[in-house]
């Protein structure tokens, strides 16, 4: 491969456009072909992709005839086992959206495959990515908050988003609540204590959203709020709080690792952090300046483009994923656990999964 790293994006709804404009960005990048099998996504995707770009309603017609090293999977929840059955007869490099699957099953299927093929296999958690949570594991690993026993996760925000057929409205193509929009958290709870998360407690319930909607006879069955306790190996615990109708707060997420000398916050959108230790100093602000191009290639506080930096990183280096498709098929378990919890009402252990 020459250094210039050409891309295919399968799959050009929201998150697609926001690799290609994020991709755009990048010296040394390209996409040269796109493919998704809904004419409004392909048109929307066209219009964000260079002039001469590559277009197919089929992405395996893209896999075959495309010049194309690295590919973007950004398709429905549902159907990621299924294209990456495909992507794997290839050697291509893979970038593949959160959730990994949708379930336990699949996601264990692709780790396996994984380990056989010839090139970069990577999840997408663009929170690793975001500035201010860069900083807090910055500030988890020098060590000055002690040993850490807690990790507290906020997330307050707007409901679920319209999508290409209301697929996003059923738990069967998502995986739940808790797998698809919250293995982002669950991953970050799995990296910032660096433990092995081994019980799932969790309340939840569809109390205000899309309860007026229907879908060929159906109402849309997916969770709105929900508490998630984790517990981990070596006796730390965290906890997820979200809810899917409480736009404009002040602070869409928080997250907050506490140690036995203190705390350290992050916000976004506010790219801030606060420390704040139990010597009485002061606490300490940072506030992280974004590059307003790159802040405003999506919605993820720029932590895409800085994703695609890390991705290209390994596909030049050869080097190992900073975003492994273990590390997704643990945050889709942990998801799974919950929603589990949340039907039968009672803890469920991560080895009831098989992890």
């Amino acid at each position: 491969m020459s250094n210039l790293i050409r891309y295919g994006i399968i799959g050009t709804g929201m998150m697609g456009w926001e690799h290609i404009m994020n991709i755009r960005l990048i010296p040394g990048s390209e996409v040269t072909a796109i493919a998704d099998p809904n004419a409004a996504s392909r048109d929307m995707g066209r219009g964000f992709s260079p002039e001469g770009v590559l277009v197919f309603d089929d992405y395996r017609e893209m896999l075959r005839a495309a010049p194309v090293d690295a590919v973007v999977i950004a398709t429905p929840n549902f159907t990621h086992h299924d294209v990456l059955q495909d992507v794997f007869q290839t050697r291509k490099h893979i970038l593949v959206e959160k959730p990994l699957c949708t379930t336990v099953e699949h996601c264990r299927r692709v780790v396996e495959q994984a380990a056989h093929h010839p090139a970069v296999v990577y999840v997408g958690m663009e929170y690793r990515f975001m500035r201010a949570v860069q900083r807090l594991l910055e500030e988890v690993r020098m060590g000055a908050l002690g040993r850490l026993r807690m990790v507290a996760i906020r997330e307050h925000r707007f409901p679920f988003l319209p999508k290409v057929d209301n697929w996003n409205r059923f738990a069967r193509n998502t995986g739940g609540t808790l797998v698809e929009k919250c293995c982002h958290f669950f991953d970050l709870m799995n990296l910032i204590l660096r433990d092995r998360p081994t019980c799932v407690y969790a309340s939840g319930a569809q109390d205000v959203n899309h309860l007026d909607e229907h879908y060929a006879g159906e109402v849309p069955d997916i969770i709105d709020n929900a508490f998630t306790i984790v517990d981990y190996a070596g006796g730390a615990r965290a906890v997820l709080d979200v809810c899917m109708f409480a736009e404009n707060s002040l602070h869409e997420v928080e997250i907050c690792a506490t140690g036995e000398h203190g705390k350290v916050q992050a916000f976004e959108p506010a790219d801030e952090t606060v420390v704040c230790l139990r010597d009485g100093t002061t606490p300490r602000r940072e506030r992280f300046d974004v590059d307003a191009q790159i802040k405003g290639a999506g919605a993820h506080h720029g932590s895409t483009y800085f994703e695609h930096l890390a991705f290209q990183d390994a596909i030049r280096t050869g080097g190992q994923p900073a975003v492994t498709v273990e590390d997704g098929a643990l945050a889709v378990a942990v998801g799974a656990a919950a929603e589990r919890s949340i039907r039968e009402r009672r803890p469920v252990e991560l080895s009831e999964l098989g992890f």
